[in-house]
């Protein structure tokens, strides 16, 4: 028991100190860096942080290069989702509720890495949002959403809005889904992680600091083209891979191609 609060104590002091690192790096060299540089940045940043809190992250699939526009579609269990993603894909900007614009610190953070912010109160933001991702699109950029709007328990999916995929079709972009899996030594998907109900921000990290044995699989689907589809259907095909692989017997299996990254790695993989 000692053992496990020295070492929730030490990871609460290296989250600490990684946080302040990532405003350090914003506010210095973070500007003068080219779009490639900050992708390396944001990608080691995001993986160092899956790192201390004991995550390792596992990745499946074949990923689209960060040359090539996709909207990225994931489900959603965790405020990990953004480091696990990031991790992977650095070069996405994601669309977050307007409240995370607000948090002290992280909010700033999600600034940098021009995060794409929607008010779900107001139905009618949705549209504004949805031209701003068009945009980004068409100039190039990779958007990545969490269609259902809100975290589950990582078992099951809620439906899918179909508003935000309308950018995909109207910038003639393909759809990558991706699906996220927590798993630990005993569970194929970890009750640690879920972060649902009244849990704070405060109190994930709290468990996540005290746990051992996480692991994020980070799975790409196949593509999905936008040309010629309705955005319903393309919620629905999106939805339906990505539960194919939550529906996986035990923890998803390894395929030949598979990595286990460590946030050296994943350092090495942009540029």
């Amino acid at each position: 028991m000692m053992v496990r609060a020295l070492r929730a104590l030490w990871r609460m002091l290296c989250v600490t100190l990684h946080v302040l690192r990532g405003w350090v790096i914003l506010l210095g060299r973070f500007p003068r860096l080219t779009l490639s540089e900050r992708q390396s940045e944001v990608q080691a940043w995001s993986a160092h942080l899956l790192s201390i809190l004991g995550l390792q992250i596992k990745v499946q699939g074949k990923f689209p290069p960060p040359s090539q526009s996709v909207l990225v579609v994931a489900n959603h269990v965790s405020w990990l989702d953004v480091a696990a993603l990031h991790a992977v894909m650095p070069q996405a900007r994601f669309v977050s509720k307007a409240d995370v614009h607000h948090w002290p610190i992280i909010g700033g953070l999600c600034v940098a890495v021009r995060t794409l912010f929607i008010e779900r109160e107001r139905k009618r933001d949705a549209l504004r949002v949805v031209h701003e991702m068009v945009g980004a699109l068409t100039e190039g950029d990779t958007v990545a959403v969490f269609p259902e709007g809100t975290t589950t328990d990582g078992h099951t999916l809620r439906p899918f809005h179909a508003n935000l995929l309308q950018a995909a079709i109207s910038a003639g972009r393909p759809v990558q889904p991706v699906a996220l899996r927590f798993s630990d030594s005993v569970h194929a998907i970890s009750p640690v992680v879920e972060y649902t109900g009244d849990i704070s921000l405060l109190g994930s990290l709290c468990r996540l600091l005290w746990a051992s044995e996480l692991q994020v699989s980070v799975v790409a689907c196949e593509l999905i083209e936008s040309a010629h589809r309705e955005r319903r259907d393309l919620a629905r095909l999106c939805q339906e891979r990505i539960q194919r692989q939550l529906d996986a017997e035990g923890t998803i299996a390894a395929a030949p191609s598979d990595l286990v990254l460590s946030s050296a790695s994943l350092g090495r993989r942009v540029g």
